[in-house]
This record gives C-alpha cells, structure tokens and sequence, in this order.
C-alpha cells in the first residue's frame, strides 16, 4: 500500500457564453430597439436622452459589444477547498471522484490504489452481464440468484460463485479494458475483495453502468442499476447519505485488514441531490474502525457533490 497518494488534476470543461447584440436604431425620441440573436422581432427597451449616445452604441448607430465569456471554474481546486472541511485521522487517506451527468463536468481528489472491498462486486456483475451479451444470452437463473445476493446483500459466498464464472482476475481484467478501466488490478486467486482500483477507474464503471455511451446493453445496465437501488437496509450508507431521499443507487464496501486491523470502507453510485445527477465514487483506507470510515466516506462525498451546488 503506497503510503502517500499524489493528486490528480483533470481539466475541467470550458463553457463559454457570447452575448450578441445588434442594435436597430433610435427613433426621434430615444428610443433604442435591439434585436436578440436569433430573434428577428425587434424587443424596446426603455427610452434615453435623444441628446445623448446610447452606451456602446456608435454615432453611426452601430454596437460596440464584446463578447462577454463565462469565468472558467476549476471543479478540482472547488473538490480541493471542500475537502479541506473534511476531517481525515491521522493514518486514513481517501480519495474521491465525482461526475455531473448533466454537463459532463468531473472533479477528483487524492490519488493511487486502494482495496475495493465489496465495491468489486459491481464490477464483477457489470463482467458477467457482458459475456453473457457476447454469447448472445441472458444471465441464467443461477446467476441471477448470485446477483440478487452479491449486490443487495453483498454475500460473498455469491461473489466467490460469479468471480469464477467471469474468469477471475484474468476475466476481470479483460472486461475492464473494454469499460476503459485502466488501473484496475483483480485480487490474486480468489481474493477479488483485495482487488486494486482508483477512484477515477470506479467513476468509469459507474460511466458504464449509468451512462449511455457503455459496452453494456440497455437491458443489463437496467439490471444492474435496479440492484443497486435496493441495497439492504443496513448498507444504506455512504453516497446515499447526500442523495434526495431514496433517489440514489449504490454499492458499498468495508473490509478490516488482518495485517493492521484498520478498516478500507468504499462507496460507489448515482445520488441525486437538488435535481441534480452525479456519479460518485470515494475510496478510503486506514480507518480505524468501520464507523470512522462510513463517516468519512459520507463526509467525503457530501464535498464531492458540493462542487456543482453553485450551478
């Protein structure tokens, strides 16, 4: 385990707005009319001093406006500064992701590897449904049993099930490059819970799970979005604490490392918060008791979604 964890920048998008304005012309009393681009139906507006130029406009009555550019926002420094009122004990480290699906804006914080914990199991199911698209089949009532369980209850005895159905690591590995996962390392074995992912590479699963453009069908991202979404009662923690309500869909994970015994607690899903979808994901190790991670998790996660509250 790296025991510091460069940052990673990611440029944000850049919007820019151009406001465009063409000024018509003044009648004899002042009045100025413009007319709004695309608009063709001249707007009045309020009548000024005829003996005086209208601000911006020219003498030969043409505008003089600059295209006025929205400031960019950098979402990592907004994710940086919020972090800053996130309390991380000494020895914990975490990381976070987060991506607004309505602009396609993403903002991350902290860096390198952690255990994925149960997390995994998201990506193990996500592996299965697409062999089982490439085979040109549906999941089989077995392994939609195994689903129900790893997903909703987490059960690991069904993890163990799936994650020798799909391959293992080997299987694990080749779906990934098709999800465009590129730091994702499947645990040796059978210890898929000791399997090494990024925070970025889990806001790509969730890309794939909940975004359009994914190797996944419609029919198993429908699927798999509706395990999520009914996560058992005492799991419902973590990204879900920020959502509005029951509008989130999740996976959690915890896992108390026998060599420490401090805790790797994750969260990964879509929350809704103020209309708004985001994809997070948060990743934390060094916990010194699974509720401290749940809360920094949660912490963590309220910052995430804090970046895009001023849009």
């Amino acid at each position: 385990m790296e025991s510091c964890r460069a940052r990673r920048r990611r440029v944000p998008l850049l919007y820019v707005t151009l406001a465009s304005v063409a000024v018509v012309g003044g009648t004899a009393t002042g009045t100025v009319y413009v007319k709004e681009q695309p608009r063709s139906a001249p707007v009045a507006r309020s009548a000024v001093s005829s003996s005086a130029t209208p601000s911006g406009v020219a003498a030969s009555g043409e505008a003089s406006v600059e295209p006025v550019a929205r400031p960019t926002v950098d979402r990592d420094e907004l994710l940086a500064d919020a972090m800053q009122s996130v309390a991380v004990a000494k020895g914990a480290e975490v990381s976070v992701a987060v991506l607004d699906l309505e602009s396609g804006e993403s903002a991350t914080y902290g860096g390198g590897s952690f255990d994925t914990a149960s997390i995994v199991k998201v990506d193990i199911l996500a592996a299965l449904l697409l062999r089982a698209q490439d085979e040109g089949r549906a999941p089989t009532s077995a392994e939609k049993a195994y689903a129900t369980a790893m997903i909703e209850s987490s059960d690991n005895a069904s993890a163990s099930a799936l994650w020798e159905t799909i391959g293992r690591a080997e299987g694990l590995a080749a779906a990934n490059e098709r999800f465009g996962l590129s730091a994702t390392v499947g645990g040796d074995g059978m210890l898929w819970g000791l399997t090494q992912t990024t925070a970025e590479d889990q806001l790509a699963l969730l890309q794939q799970v909940f975004g359009d453009e994914s190797e996944l069908s419609e029919a198993s991202r429908s699927y798999l979005q509706g395990l999520m979404g009914r996560i058992a009662v005492d799991q419902r923690w973590g990204v879900s604490a920020v959502a509005d309500g029951s509008r989130w869909a999740l996976k959690n994970g915890w896992l108390p490392r026998s060599t420490t015994g401090l805790w790797d607690v994750n969260s990964i899903g879509r929350v809704t918060v103020d209309g708004r979808e985001c994809l997070v994901a948060v990743l934390s190790d060094g916990n010194a008791t699974k509720a401290a991670g749940v809360a920094l998790v949660e912490a963590a996660a309220k910052a995430a979604v804090s970046v895009f509250a001023a849009d």
